[in-house]
């Protein structure tokens, strides 16, 4: 049966920049509010144990609903998904600048949380089904893929300035203009492909068992830095979360309308994409994490010098993103860009792990750059391929999936990490005991060697991971190459008709 490929929307680039937009509003977000922490503790006079759950609270949301979201985008439709996102998330926003105590912060987190949930997974399907040729596709995905990477770096500066010029509540403000342009846009210009939808009923068990399972896993990671791993509350969760998702990959196997078809997962290339995917946000969590902490706590920056010294990595993710992924994507496979990209990016970690107290910015430059890079080139392919084949009616569940596994990557990589360095600098302070009658200065320069060893050997574990990235991706994925222009027969099945590079 002969196949025709279905007409191009002439808008779809304009589309894509409001699509960019609100990723970038999304992923900001992970990062923005980290800054603006310490101000607003002062001003509501909060506890540093609720400081953590100003955090928290958005992932658990955002982390347990990914996949509920990513079906409602199937089912409802995407376009109508992404505004509904928007909206709610401007206005969780608004109400988390407005925020007068710790409780109405903490529910306006998870507010945000709930409906990032609809709008991350939304805006990457819409971005699958409007995309099908392969040369478009490359550049779309790169574009994405730049926003996608770089955008947690963008937070760390824009928080600096908004919270050193302005307040901490224009961290949570900021998003207002972002959701109104993206809104504007969504209604103008975005249209979504007829007959991409998955209109089968909500699986309402499974929604029950991954929202739960996922909550669990990450509140587990959670409550594992504050009480450590082997308290009772953390064994608890993980044996609940296993619990939970095991019984959910069951039931997902029996149901006839699975809100997370196993097909999606099982999928060598998908599979392998999101597992790497997951491990390096991992590393790339643990690098955000420690060195804000070293250069300002050790190296004495401001926040806004700190937010200034991500740029360089900025600019690698954004080179090797839309110069190096986008235009080698058509021509080499994923796992020739994504492994040595993973690697690229260790090499950067490598350098870093060499960070002392008296360090130069000229050390940690060479190792933003090479981060940048490397993570820009393997993202890109990354997201494309998570997505790679994918039938129309599952696009939403499929990028859910993209997003749950940076995510649940993200949280595992803080308190692990954390955990990590931690116990790294108890340790050093073990073998290296204080004289309390020796000068004050030579007191803070072991307080700060303590430190910076802690920070040293979590970016070395770091550096384990991303270099297991690689390896994973080179090993299990073996195609996303040469990409196809991806449509679907009348019965939902995905047909490829391959596409001539030139």
């Amino acid at each position: 049966m002969s196949q025709t490929v279905p007409q191009a929307d002439p808008r779809r680039w304009k589309a894509l920049g409001f699509i960019a937009l609100a990723q970038l509003m999304v992923v900001l977000d992970a990062t923005i509010v980290n800054i603006a922490l310490p101000s607003a503790q002062r001003s509501l006079g909060f506890s540093d144990t609720n400081r953590q759950w100003v955090i928290t609270a958005y992932a658990l949301a955002f982390g347990g609903l990914l996949l509920f979201g990513g079906r409602i985008a199937d089912l409802w439709g995407r376009r109508r998904t992404f505004i509904t996102g928007l909206i709610g998330f401007a206005l969780a926003s608004a109400l988390g600048g407005a925020a007068q105590s710790t409780g109405m912060l903490m529910g306006a987190r998870a507010l945000q949380g709930l409906f990032g949930a609809l709008l991350a997974p939304a805006a990457l399907s819409l971005l699958t089904v409007t995309f099908t040729e392969a040369k478009e596709r490359a550049k779309a995905f790169g574009i994405f893929g730049a926003v996608a990477g770089g955008g947690g770096a963008i937070g760390l500066i824009l928080g600096g300035v908004l919270t050193e010029y302005l307040n901490w509540r224009w961290t949570f403000f900021i998003n207002v203009p972002f959701a109104i342009i993206a809104v504007t846009g969504a209604v103008l210009v975005i249209r979504e492909p007829a007959g991409t939808r998955n209109r089968n009923r909500l699986d309402i068990p499974g929604v029950l068992l991954v929202s739960t399972g996922l909550v669990s896993l990450v509140y587990g990671f959670t409550k594992a830095s504050e009480d450590g791993w082997t308290s009772h509350v953390t064994l608890a969760l993980f044996a609940a979360a296993v619990v939970l998702l095991t019984a959910f990959v069951l039931v997902e196997s029996k149901v006839s309308a699975p809100l997370l078809p196993l097909r999606v997962v099982l999928d060598r290339n998908r599979g392998g994409a999101y597992l790497a995917l997951g491990l390096a946000v991992i590393g790339m969590f643990g690098l955000f994490l420690f060195l804000t902490y070293y250069m300002q706590t050790v190296l004495g920056y401001s926040p806004v010098m700190t937010g200034v010294a991500f740029l360089p990595m900025v600019a690698g993710m954004i080179t090797g993103s839309t110069q190096i992924g986008a235009r080698l994507m058509n021509r080499l496979p994923a796992r020739a860009l994504m492994g040595p990209g993973f690697l690229v990016a260790s090499m950067g970690m490598l350098i870093l792990t060499q960070i002392k107290v008296d360090s130069s910015y000229w050390l940690i430059l060479p190792g933003l750059v090479l981060m940048g890079l490397g993570m820009g080139t393997a993202f890109m392919p990354a997201m494309s391929l998570a997505t790679f084949r994918v039938r129309p009616q599952d696009a939403g569940v499929a990028s859910a999936m993209v997003n749950t596994s940076q995510q649940v990557g993200g949280a595992i990589g803080t308190a692990a990490l954390s955990t990590v360095a931690t116990s790294a600098s108890k340790a050093f302070a073990t073998s290296h005991p204080i004289d309390p009658k020796s000068p004050l200065q030579l007191q803070m320069l072991v307080h700060a060697q303590t430190a910076v060893h802690g920070f040293a050997t979590a970016i070395w574990f770091s550096f384990g991971i991303l270099v297991a990235a690689a390896v994973i991706a080179t090993a299990l994925l073996n195609g996303g190459g040469k990409a196809n222009l991806v449509t679907a027969d009348a019965d939902g099945e995905v047909v490829d008709i391959p596409v001539m590079a030139h």
